[in-house]
């Protein structure tokens, strides 16, 4: 379907495009690219190609060395933008393929290429949007009968956090210190984070804001989501145990949050649409929609220790295990007039599912470090050691489409303060 020849095992089919930002050693400027099989399509070089009622009069935004301006430009542009992609990819269409000077100086190797945040995040939101996620740290913090707090079956619970710590697949994250209480001690002390666990999320950029004062509707909360990226929300648990009353994650989660590269835009993840999940009690009019929004988007995450050959996979989940949708996370999050912005970015919360083997976080997996982990090649854990690689996939093949998303994760250790 594209002249472009794509490997079959692909994550970047044809009708995924997914977008970002990369540079080159030769050429260290960053620039906004399309992903196509083992190749990157370098957009500022091919921006007089995008003719459009739209994008025709916004070339510009393609020079940019973020996404930012271009998800501003709003739903229309990123419909016209992946149209003319596909256009042009396609095997019948000679306007790259068959100019060679033009393709040598657009296409790049993936290979070659060095990837940076997507976008310049003003804001950054984490939902708790997964209802067995949060029924399992609601057991384990505070017993099966206050498993789920009264608001959660009423609403998005979220909180906001540090827009400013996000970082890009591929870079360190250092082992946080803070102050805990251990259980054994009635005493505070400022101690070594032992307790790092990941959180298997999505994500999704906002495109088009909204005016102060001035809610999103739910009706048209699609027309501002512009795409999704895996992330990992890094949490020092220990840290968090003592410190998230009565306000919430602070320490415990600021030290660094990791995203995925490439942004898959929602259109290229419509196949996936399921029915949403039956909510009970009905939530607020404001929080109603009927169009499916909820994604059969496989979901899978590795560790692998210094010492190990070989990754293991520790969680298989689902997108589609999430209670509340990515409409109603929205349409909630500007309920009361805030005002979101082009590049903010809104979490899923852990995505867990309801067998042992589908929890997305090893605070679940190992059960608050009561069990082990079995890794294979002799190694365990409970929770993540200095050195370990976290590696998050996520994607779904059939004959016609592959959505895949990869972030590759380490810990380091940090020099006690």
């Amino acid at each position: 379907m594209s002249f472009v020849k794509i490997d079959e095992k692909s994550d970047f089919s044809y009708h995924n495009l997914p977008y970002g930002v990369f540079s080159t050693p030769e050429n260290p400027r960053h620039r906004i690219g399309v992903a196509i099989g083992d190749q990157i399509l370098d957009l500022s070089v091919i921006k007089s190609l995008f003719r459009g009622p739209v994008l025709s009069n916004h070339q510009d935004v393609f020079d940019q060395p973020t996404l930012n301006a271009f998800m501003g430009l709003g739903y229309e542009a990123w419909r016209e933008a992946r149209r003319s992609l596909q256009q042009l990819l396609s095997a019948n269409e000679t306007t790259l393929r068959d100019d060679v000077s033009l393709r040598s100086r657009a296409f790049f190797h993936k290979s070659s290429a060095i990837m940076h945040l997507p976008a310049e995040i003003g804001d950054y939101t984490d939902f708790y949007s997964s209802r067995d996620h949060a029924t399992n740290v609601g057991i384990m913090f505070r017993g099966k009968e206050n498993a789920l707090m009264p608001n959660w079956l009423r609403l998005p619970v979220g909180y906001h956090g540090r827009a400013s710590s996000i970082v890009v697949s591929g870079t360190p994250i250092r082992r946080p210190s803070g102050q805990m209480r251990p259980d054994q001690c009635n005493e505070t002390q400022r101690l070594r984070n032992t307790h790092l666990s990941d959180e298997c999320h999505f994500a999704f950029f906002v495109g088009g804001g909204n005016r102060l004062g001035e809610p999103i509707p739910i009706q048209r909360a699609h027309q501002h989501i512009f795409g999704m990226v895996l992330m990992n929300d890094w949490s020092a648990r220990d840290i968090q145990a003592w410190e998230y009353v009565p306000l919430g994650p602070f320490l415990g989660k600021n030290f660094g949050t990791t995203i995925s590269p490439w942004v898959v835009p929602m259109e290229a993840l419509l196949p996936f649409a399921e029915p949403n999940t039956v909510q009970d009690p009905k939530p607020l009019p404001y929080l109603c929609h009927d169009d499916a929004f909820t994604f059969n988007i496989n979901l899978f995450v590795s560790v692998k220790g210094e010492a190990m050959k070989e990754a293991a996979t520790i969680c298989k989940s689902n997108f589609k295990y999430m209670y509340w949708t990515m409409k109603q996370q929205l349409a909630h999050h500007t309920v009361n007039g805030c005002n979101v912005r082009p590049g903010d970015l809104l979490a899923s919360g852990t995505i867990s599912g309801p067998d042992p083997d589908s929890f997305g976080s090893m605070l679940e997996l190992s059960w608050k470090g009561s069990k082990t982990v079995d890794l294979g090649e002799g190694e365990t854990r409970t929770f993540l050691k200095d050195g370990d690689e976290v590696t998050l996939t996520g994607g779904n093949h059939d004959t016609t489409f592959l959505s895949s998303l990869q972030t590759l994760l380490q810990t380091e250790p940090l020099q006690k303060p």
